[in-house]
Formats: structure tokens, sequence, C-alpha cells
């Protein structure tokens, strides 16, 4: 299959594909061009690339019910294969620019709930049980039918939750906004920088680097997110240089004036060997026998939830940005995208890495102009040479990184005008789903109190008929989801 040549960033006729790769990926149809997938894959790979380093750090700070904790130089490396892997795959087979990678959340609820009443690899086997579930229920058309019940606005709102999700992390991993130190006995949660202040070099660096986007974004300019992401990681890297900052935390105690994550400087060594000794590591009926059934039925609920609902909130947005949704508001090849997304999350069990789902950072990638799988080749791509380039994965700091969430959540909340606010019976539970994405951290939250509120409000306005019947069973399901502490307390 050839690849299609270079090309001046001009999208080529729709109806002639240049050949058999453009013709595969649709990537004329859809009014791209190789450049700007390859520039959107780029852009995806590198507001990604921070989980290599992340994941490990969160599964490996953990133990299990033996003590037993993971290598984090095996997880860094299995992160990156299942990311680049899953990634491929949604490339071809979904064909839709959405990258996957081991979900936050999802693996500090596997390391920090799970993995204590167990071990390792019965936790991994709870994970594993959930991808396969989720994958039976797209194949039965389970998945895809709810969520086609879903109202079009509704979608939407779920689209500009995640953007504002997008901000507020982008912000916070950046440092820009942070907790109040006392915030327990203060009105305010959180607050600007430092007490308030723009203090320390890396948050300087974010507030330029961020001003350099908007300003390229602003001018039209190609790339402008990948080019803001480089000259921030740049910019940081000879701040480090010179001013010698440091991590966020030394010798164990916190250094507010230091860098998130990464500290900005070339590494000794570029290439290193992987260690994939994980792989292979779980057990899928080890948990049922040592923790009983209802803990571990429990807690695959919790999973299927969440994976559930966030990759569909996820593939709404990004095909929202990308322009790339139908009527019903329903991506391309809807069913394909789900079923590789829950054949991730079971592979991520398998390689004891926790389960991998979409990332809505793949709408940086789609903002530089990807609306193919081809974007995806090149995203998952650069996650398998990060297995053997994990040194370079450590140079770019959050602050660098989260400047192209910012701009990105901007470009996400413009969809906000299509929604009907005059209209309360779907702007009320619009509005819940908006605002608890970011205010819970949880694109689960979000969604699950916008289809409740939504399912009753139109049943008390008499208006039972124009709920689609499977949002009645979804709704029961949320309820249970919102419930599940009292109900663990109460059968435990």
């Amino acid at each position: 299959m050839a690849i299609a040549p270079p090309d001046n960033g001009i999208p080529s006729d729709p109806t002639h594909p240049r050949n058999g790769f453009d013709r595969f990926f649709e990537i004329s149809a859809r009014g791209s061009t190789m450049s700007r997938e390859v520039r959107g894959g780029l852009a995806t790979f590198f507001t990604m690339a921070y989980i290599v380093v992340l994941n490990p750090l969160i599964l490996g700070g953990a133990v299990d019910g033996d003590d037993q904790k993971l290598s984090i130089p095996a997880l860094a490396a299995a992160t990156a294969l299942v990311a680049g892997l899953m990634t491929i795959l949604m490339g071809v087979v979904g064909r839709f620019p959405m990258a996957l990678a081991a979900g936050l959340g999802v693996n500090a609820l596997v390391a920090f709930e799970i993995a204590p009443q167990m071990t390792w690899a019965d936790a991994m086997g709870l994970v594993v049980i959930e991808g396969v579930l989720i994958a039976i229920l797209v194949l039965t058309g389970l998945r895809t039918a709810v969520f086609r019940s879903v109202p079009t606005q509704l979608k939407t709102a779920i689209g500009v939750g995640i953007g504002l999700f997008l901000t507020i992390i982008g912000l916070v991993d950046a440092g820009f906004v942070r907790r109040v130190p006392d915030a327990a006995n203060s009105t305010v949660p959180v607050g600007l920088g430092i007490n308030g202040k723009i203090v320390g070099w890396p948050m300087l660096v974010f507030v330029v680097g961020l001003l350099v986007t908007l300003v390229l974004v602003v001018r039209r300019v190609r790339g402008a997110i990948l080019i803001g992401i480089l000259a921030s990681t740049v910019l940081a890297i000879i701040v480090e240089a010179v001013a010698k900052v440091g991590p966020s935390f030394v010798d164990g105690k916190p250094n507010p004036h230091g860098w998130s994550l990464n500290v900005p400087k070339l590494p000794e060594r570029i290439v290193d060997i992987p260690d994939l000794s994980l792989l292979g590591n779980f057990n899928v009926l080890g948990s049922w026998s040592r923790a009983g059934w209802l803990i571990p039925l429990m807690f695959v609920f919790t999973l299927l939830i969440t994976d559930f609902f966030d990759t569909m909130g996820t593939m709404v947005a990004i095909g929202q940005e990308g322009g790339m949704l139908d009527e019903q508001g329903t991506p391309p090849r809807a069913k394909e995208i789900l079923l590789v997304d829950s054949i991730a999350a079971a592979a991520g069990g398998a390689a004891s890495v926790s389960s991998n789902t979409s990332y809505i950072e793949s709408a940086s990638g789609v903002a530089e102009g990807a609306r193919t799988g081809v974007a995806n080749l090149v995203a998952g791509g650069l996650f398998l040479l990060a297995m053997f380039l994990s040194p370079l994965s450590t140079v770019i700091p959050f602050e660098a990184a989260s400047t192209a969430l910012v701009v990105v959540g901007f470009l996400m909340m413009t969809a906000v005008r299509t929604i009907d606010w005059t209209d309360y019976e779907i702007a009320i539970p619009a509005f819940l789903t908006i605002t608890l994405m970011p205010f819970t951290y949880s694109i689960s939250n979000g969604i699950g109190a916008g289809i409740i509120s939504y399912v009753l409000l139109k049943l008390a306005k008499g208006k039972a008929r124009e709920i689609h019947p499977l949002l009645y069973a979804v709704a029961v399901l949320f309820v249970l989801y919102f419930l599940r502490g009292p109900i663990e307390s109460a059968l435990a």
C-alpha cells in the first residue's frame, strides 16, 4: 500500500483520491492532507507523552495486598508499548484521529483502591474482564445504541464540558491554578499561582508559551499548537540551564517553584532497552476467591461505567472539534471506534498498565488539522519509539505541554453557541454536564448528571415519549454509579 506523497497543505479533490492509502484513510474525502495529519499526530503525541512518565509514577507508587510494588521502568515500557499499538489500531480500524493510552483516574482507582485488596495480577485481571465486557456490548450493538440515544444537544454539551475539563487540567498541571494551602479554612479552594501571584520560572514559561500559542492561533499559523509546545520546551530548557530550577519535589519535600513532572534538560542517554517483563502478568479469577464476590463486582462496575461513557464523550468532543459528526452527533465508524477502545481496555490490563482509553488530548491534533487515522500512525509510532527513547520523553515539562490543553479547551468551548439555552429541558442538563466535568474532575460524572437530569425533567414535563428507552436504563445505571458508596457500605 503506497503512502501518499508530500503535499503543500492544500486539500485535494475529495472525489479523486491520490492513491490507495488516501482512499483507505479517506484523507482527501475528509478535506485533509498528509502534512496536516503528520502535524496533528505530532501534536497529539507531545500533549500525551507525559503518560509514559506519569502512569508509572501512579501505579509504581502503590502497593498491593501483599505489599508488592510494580517496577517503574517496566511500567514505563509497557505503557508506551500498549499506547502505541492501540493508537495505531484505532488509526487502522477506526480511522479516527483519537489516540489511546493508560487512563488517568482509572489508574489511580486500580492503584489505590483495587490493588490494596488483592494482588497486582488480580487487579489487572479485573481490568481485563471489564474490557471484555465492553467489547461484548459493542459487538452486540448495545454500546453504539446507547450512544445514539443521547440527544444531539446533550452530546454537544459533553464536548464543551470536556473542553473546560481540558482547560482546568492544563492550568493545574502548569501550576497556574493551585489549591489554596488552607483551603479547608478558606472560602476560596483554588487560586492563581502561589499566594495569588505568578512566581517562579516554570509558571512564567507557561504564561509566555500560552501567549505565543494564542498569537499564532489568532494569526492562523499552521502548526500553531505544535509550535507552541516546542517553543515552550526550548525556552524551558534554556531557563533550567541558566536558573537551575529543579523538580517540584526535592528530597521528598515540595518545591513549589520547581518544574512539574519533568525537569526540562537534555538527558545523558537517549536510547534505552525497554523492560517488558510485566506483559501477561494478570489473573482473571484470583480476585474473586480472595476478596469475595461483592468487592470485585463493584470494582468491575465502576471501571465499566467510567470507560463506557468517558470514551463516548471523548469521541464526540473530538469529532465536534474536527467537524466530523453527522446530524445525530455521531462520528464516522462509531462501532469500530468503540470496539478498539474496548480492546485497549483489556490490553492495558493484560500488560499491567491499567485500562487504556481514548485521550481527549487528541483534540490538540485535530486542532492542527488531523481528520483521519493517519495522525494515529504518527502518534502511535512515536509511542513505540518512546519505549527505546524513554529519556527523551522526560524532557517536556507540564508547563510546556499544558499550553496546548488550554488552547484546545477554548476551541472546544466555541460549540456552546449551538445549544438552545432558552429550552430549559435541555439547557439545564447541558449546564450540569458542562460544569460538573471540570468541577469534579470526571467526564463520567458530568455525563451522568446530564442524563439523569434530562430524564427527570422530561418526565416532570409529561414528555416521557421523547425519552429514548435506553436512556431510562442508562439513567438508572448512573444513579447506581453515584450511590455506589452507600451501596457498598450497606452490603459490606
